[in-house]
């Protein structure tokens, strides 16, 4: 089977790359992220992912597009929806056309191996963009194999993310320290100001 293999980033790709080659399947990585922000995010990320492909001996493609104009865009009126609304859809869009256009037999994606992905919604939006380009979308819950995945990603020294990629993942991370701060320095400012 000729596979793509949406690639969002090097730790994410482990178990899956390590999965399928036990099935007897060798995948093609394809990095299109347009959704991960800042720049140097983005740009370390994909390097992070070159790397990983020489270490692994895996063949990668890349589509360059650092999209954050575009991204707010299109995010910027439904901000808690934006997984499913925007960056599962750009991205894997992107990856059944290529595969279609490119001979592939079948895409998957990265993504199902993280267990803070919306896992069904993701699963839907590949339904549907296997059903537009008319190209097999390969299912595999890798979610099973997270956990040691990251572990051999830390091994080998691979960068490591702390948040999913766009800059409104970020916040959502800090979401409880900001609140914190918020309280802690409203009340510093009562107490100057009323003190």
């Amino acid at each position: 089977m000729k596979l793509l293999l949406h690639t969002c980033c090097a730790p994410c790709s482990v178990y899956c790359i390590e999965s399928l080659r036990n099935d007897g399947i060798e995948p093609v990585s394809f990095w299109y992220n347009p959704n991960i922000h800042p720049y140097i995010e983005y740009k370390t990320r994909r390097d992070t992912l070159i790397q990983y492909s020489e270490m692994e001996n895996f063949k990668l493609i890349i589509k360059e597009e650092y999209g954050l104009r575009e991204f707010c865009k299109n995010v910027v009126g439904d901000l808690d929806n934006r997984c499913t609304n925007y960056c599962y859809r750009v991205r894997l869009e992107e990856t059944a056309k290529y595969a279609k256009e490119n001979g592939y037999d079948a895409f998957t994606s990265t993504l199902f191996v993280s267990p803070y992905q919306k896992h069904e919604e993701l699963k839907c939006v590949c339904e549907e963009m296997a059903e537009k380009y008319g190209v097999e979308f390969l299912y595999r819950d890798f979610r099973v194999g997270f956990r040691d995945g990251q572990a051999k990603a830390k091994e080998l020294g691979l960068y490591m993310q702390k948040y999913c990629g766009c800059v409104f993942s970020e916040e959502d991370r800090y979401a409880q320290k900001i609140e914190k701060d918020k309280v802690k320095y409203v009340m510093n400012w009562l107490g100057e100001r009323y003190g």
